[in-house]
């Protein structure tokens, strides 16, 4: 907001990128992609918190390219730009999605200790990307699929450097 005032009050050119749930290679493992194929590499079953929230999740490559473009384009300046695949998937779904590709069957649970509180969950998120497509041409070019595919190749080379068993907050 203090970046948006001084658009507006002087003129400083200034646009905001608001990326939505970015995931890939080398993600921390607060997150839920490196927290279940971890723990679906080395764990009998995948503890999680609640399975029913919806993400918007969009490959780190293309969120960088989303950053690229709203700073080489001029038509960004001043605006309020979000960048996501504007598809939803459930926690369990997803689970179950990177279980499929890594060709394992371990029971899914939700662990209570891992359920955010209530009042602070946000159970469906998902991006309108519309203004990107329409301002920079911005669009994801890779699939979740895709996009788990080079994710879980990753950690299949450095599971050791990741503790599955511990809640990491």
């Amino acid at each position: 907001m203090l970046a948006e005032s001084y658009y507006r009050s002087f003129g400083v050119p200034v646009a905001t990128i608001r990326p939505f749930n970015t995931f890939g290679p080398r993600q921390s493992a607060r997150a839920v992609i490196p927290t279940i194929i971890t723990q679906a590499l080395r764990r009998k079953e995948i503890k999680l918190g609640s399975l029913t929230p919806v993400r918007d999740l969009t490959y780190v490559k293309d969120t960088v390219r989303g950053f690229l473009s709203i700073a080489a384009s001029d038509s960004a300046v001043g605006e309020v730009t979000n960048v996501g695949a504007g598809k939803g998937i459930s926690i369990g779904d997803l689970a179950q999605e990177i279980l499929d590709l890594l060709e394992v069957d371990k029971p899914l649970r939700a662990d209570p200790q891992r359920v955010r509180p209530e009042q602070s969950e946000v159970f469906r998120l998902i991006c309108d990307n519309a203004k990107a497509k329409k301002l920079i041409g911005w669009q994801p070019q890779v699939t979740l699929r895709e996009g788990l595919l080079d994710t879980i190749d990753f950690f299949r080379e450095c599971v050791g450097r990741y503790k599955p068993e511990f809640y990491t907050l």
